[in-house]
This record gives structure tokens, sequence and C-alpha cells, in this order.
């Protein structure tokens, strides 16, 4: 085992030996063994023992922490990445206008080339002429980014895209008794949508952990513009698995129906403007049920682990960027799955 979710809300964590438990009302849910762990995620309403903080800090155990609906909320900090170089190289190569703006193409050429190829890939699965017509317009964006000379231009394509992608999205989904009627979030209006956005949630978390392992900065990045508290890179080096990995994630729980409406809280849609994100979760018009919420990780996990999985994709290309911000790459290239 390497990572370990825990989701039950009002438990907390405990220390026995060579174990750790999970404690709900005096009652023991699960008992893991603390040895193998690598990385802790925490959701909405847990809590830990003195004994398991002091482990955790102790063994460099990476431990997240989200909210109820799945956003990041922190992070144990251990300390910081001693590679000082690394840093200054990125410091000076993505606030330099042009060295960004080239990241900033690379960036979107890959995300504009993944959805082509997804929706490609099954237009021609499904004969359906709507979603090769829109890895079509895809491709034809491409050419546009050559030419961009300004970042307003490249983040307008990026834009453009992402519309024509979400455009045709309902085609993908195979199951009548789910619907897409376009992509919205915080918070999400739909079961798809909370899909989404709890899935791009954890694969940020992924590109997060990995950047902070390669010695780089999270939080400054050049499609994403800087925004207090905001992991720009792990935003900018996300969008080339969201349609290869995040997307095709989702779809795939939903067409092969492992996934049904009851397994979602429905709410009637409340205020549009929430104070903080406790009255935001408190009020979101859709959520899954805890036994969906542990069916998906667990589903979710299968695809990342092993010498085959994302997770390790996903680390030797954050290294690969790494190489290309000291100048060891010419260039930088998105993975394509």
């Amino acid at each position: 085992m390497e990572n370990l979710y825990v989701v039950e809300q009002g438990s907390f964590l405990a220390k026995s030996g060579d174990t750790l438990k999970i404690v709900k009302q005096g009652t023991v849910l699960d008992t893991v063994p603390a040895k193998d762990l690598t990385k802790l995620i925490l959701t909405g309403h847990v809590s830990l023992t003195g004994p398991v903080m002091d482990y955790l800090i102790r063994h460099r155990v990476e431990t997240v922490f989200l909210t109820p609906t799945g956003r990041f909320r922190a992070r144990l900090m251990i300390d910081e990445h001693r590679h000082v170089a690394l840093r200054k190289a990125q410091y000076e190569r993505l606030s330099d206008p042009n060295d960004s703006l080239n990241v900033m193409k690379i960036i979107v050429q890959g995300k504009l080339e993944n959805m082509a190829a997804f929706l490609l890939r099954r237009g021609r699965d499904y004969n359906e002429p709507k979603l090769k017509a829109g890895a079509a317009a895809l491709t034809s964006l491409t050419s546009s980014l050559k030419a961009a000379r300004e970042k307003s231009i490249v983040r307008g394509i990026e834009g453009a895209g992402s519309r024509i992608y979400f455009s045709v999205f309902p085609l993908l989904i195979r199951n009548d008794v789910f619907f897409f009627n376009g992509r919205n979030r915080r918070p999400p209006k739909d079961p798809v949508n909370a899909l989404l956005s709890f899935v791009y949630t954890l694969l940020t978390n992924e590109v997060i952990s990995a950047i902070k392992t390669c010695g780089l900065d999270p939080y400054l990045g050049a499609l994403h513009e800087i925004s207090y508290g905001r992991p720009s890179l792990a935003c900018d080096l996300v969008e080339e698995y969201r349609a290869p990995v995040a997307d095709r994630f989702v779809l795939q729980l939903l067409n092969r129906k492992m996934i049904k409406p009851e397994d979602f809280v429905y709410r009637k849609p409340g205020q549009k403007v929430y104070t903080d994100e406790k009255e935001m979760a408190s009020n979101r018009p859709v959520e899954m049920k805890p036994r969906l919420y542990k069916t998906f990780l667990a589903a979710y996990e299968q695809i990342m682990q092993g010498p085959a999985g994302h997770r390790n994709t996903i680390q030797a290309q954050v290294r690969t960027f790494a190489d290309f911000l000291l100048g060891k790459k010419i260039s930088y290239r998105p993975v394509k799955l």
C-alpha cells in the first residue's frame, strides 16, 4: 500500500504499534500497516492523534487535507526541497516573457492534441460524425498557436478549445440516465460535473506531489496567472491529463454503468455566491454518497498505481519539465496517452 484515503466523516487516525487505526465513535473501522504508507489523504472532517502526526513527520509521509467536496485545503509540510538552482531556473524562465509564452504554447498544444485524439478515437468507435468534427476543429486550433504572440491570445485559444470539447462531450456518455449540459463547477450542479471536478482535483494533487518531490515551486506557472493560493504550475501541468486520464476514467465508470443516479445526494439549488467553503459544501446541489466515494477512490487508485500506472507517468513528466527549465532538454513534450 502506498496511498491511504480516509473519507469517513467524524473519524480519526490513531497509532497502535506498527499500525494505524481508523476510529469512529469508539469503533475501529479499519487497520492498516504504517510502514508501507507513503501518502495520506484526509477528506472532510477527519482528525489525527498526536502520535500519528509525529509518525507522519518523522517518516516524511506526505499528508494532504481536502474539503468534503474534494478541494485542496492544506498539506503537511516537512521542509523545503534543497534544489535551489532548479527553483531559480523556474523563476527566471517562467518570468521571462518569451520563455513563458513558449511554455504556454507547449501546454495548450498538448491539451488540444489530447482532446482531439480522444474525440477522434471515440468518434470512430461510436461512428459519431459530430465527435470527429469536434476533433477536426481542435486540430485546426493548434495551427493558430504558432502565430500567437501574446499570452491573452494563447489563453483565448485554450478557452476556445475547451468550449469545443465540452460542446460534444454529451455524445461521449453512453448511459441514458446521466446528462451533461455543459461544464460547471464551484459547486458542480450535476453528477457528471461532480465526478469530473473530483477527479481533476485528485490529479492536480498528484501533480503537486510530483512537483514538490522534484523541487519545483507549484505556485509559479505560465498558462495560469499568479493568484494567491493557486498552484499555477500544477494547474499548467495537469492539463495534458484531463482528457486521456480524468475524462476517460469518469466516462468508463458511467458507460459501464458502475455508477447510478441514486449514488448521489441531490438538493435544490441555493444561492449562487457563498461566503466560504463550508457554506458551499452544505448547499451544493449534488454530492457523492459515501459508498460511491469509496468505490470511486478504489477505482482511481487502480489506474494510478503500478509500474505502468499514471502516477509514475506524472512523476516522470515533471522531472522532464524540470530538466527543460534547467536547459538539459531543448523542449518539453506533454504526454500522449
